[in-house]
């Protein structure tokens, strides 16, 4: 027993690890950092993030002994989960900020979006890896699409349109890797502006327009509907080269940024570690798509293929999506920046994400 464990952990890919804690001790820095500006001195949110990292460590080794290959041959009854607890959180979650997304457990939110992502991507893999697939048919391609949109319906309900247009990112981001004729791929984008278009007379409310709206127009409404997006682009700004110091950003500290420990950490870290901490925030990024990029050109099985190249576009998205909100680029949808915001839902489905990788490295390090 003692021999296996010590052969499993030998084939774990640590530096992979190890840049994804270093991203989660930025995190903490930052979390404290905005405790410290608080009116009643309070870490309770940084004693609540150190014990989901602590958790999320734990759920990661514990998955990464289950067979994903076991895990794929069930995905049809994860992906029945999914739906269940999606509809479940419509009917009995909480609201918070205009979206019926969390279910209120022992003081703990749980945003069960956040694993559903995860879910969606192992079913994803399973389908596009699957043999009857081989002929890249457009039924095929409908097929992996109503899977999708079948999720993204019931989250869009919520509404939190910022997840439901991760769910669809992941399932087009495999797409484009399964071989499909193009036009095919031409006439998904096609249709997506459609039901955007759709959505924005039909079903947006006003403060969702709103948003967009602003977004296009932040310099007019910097002190209305884009103050926030503005004092975040402020904070960026401010940081120069080495930073405010932690617990000096004038931003966080006097609370010009709001959700600065969610939606808004990356201005944060960039307002009190500067322009080298900053860098260092990116490369370790960098170190986790470059791991991941490595192993799929080591990978020679289609659903292992699928599902790491899958997790690398979730992540990046994820990224992408929360630091250009902190920059104006992008609409504030309420996305968090992977293992750094804080949030124990995320937090721990990250981890799970990373414990199926690590599983899939491992299993190919025995294999190949």
């Amino acid at each position: 027993m003692l021999a296996k464990l010590k052969s499993h952990l030998k084939k774990f890919d640590w530096i992979l690890f190890l840049s994804v804690l270093l991203l989660c001790f930025f995190g903490l820095i930052e979390i404290y950092s905005i405790a410290l500006g608080q009116e009643t001195l309070s870490f309770l949110n940084f004693k609540k993030q150190i014990f989901f990292i602590g958790a999320g460590v734990i759920l990661m080794f514990v998955v990464s002994f289950i067979d994903i290959y076991f895990l794929k041959s069930l995905r049809k009854y994860f992906y029945l989960g999914a739906v269940l607890i999606l509809i479940a959180v419509l009917v009995f979650g909480s609201t918070i900020r205009g979206t019926t997304g969390w279910f209120n457990v022992l003081g703990f939110g749980i945003q069960p979006v956040e694993i559903v992502k995860v879910i969606l991507l192992l079913v994803l893999a399973g389908y596009f890896s699957n043999l009857s697939t081989r002929v890249k048919s457009f039924g095929h391609l409908l097929s992996s699409g109503i899977l999708a949109f079948g999720l993204a319906f019931l989250v869009i309900l919520q509404p939190d349109f910022g997840s439901t247009f991760i769910l669809l990112f992941v399932w087009f981001f495999l797409l484009l890797f399964s071989g499909f004729n193009k036009k095919y791929i031409i006439a998904v984008i096609l249709a997506g502006a459609i039901i955007f278009s759709s959505l924005w007379l039909v079903f947006f409310k006003d403060y969702q327009k709103q948003r967009v709206l602003t977004f296009l127009n932040l310099n007019q409404s910097s002190l209305e509907e884009g103050y926030n997006v503005s004092q975040a682009i402020i904070a960026v700004g401010s940081g120069g080269l080495t930073g405010r110091g932690v617990g000096f950003g004038s931003q966080s500290q006097l609370k010009f940024l709001p959700e600065a420990q969610n939606d808004f950490v990356f201005a944060v870290i960039s307002e009190e570690l500067g322009f080298l901490g900053v860098s260092l925030l990116f490369l370790f990024f960098v170190v986790i798509f470059a791991r991941l990029l490595i192993r799929i050109g080591k990978l020679k099985d289609d659903f292992a293929i699928y599902f790491v190249l899958g997790a690398l576009g979730l992540i990046f998205i994820q990224m992408f999506i929360n630091i250009g909100m902190n920059i104006g680029i992008f609409p504030v949808v309420g996305i968090s920046l992977p293992f750094v915001s804080y949030g124990g839902s995320a937090i721990l489905s990250s981890f799970i994400l990373l414990g199926l990788l690590q599983n899939i490295i491992i299993q190919s390090k025995i294999k190949y």
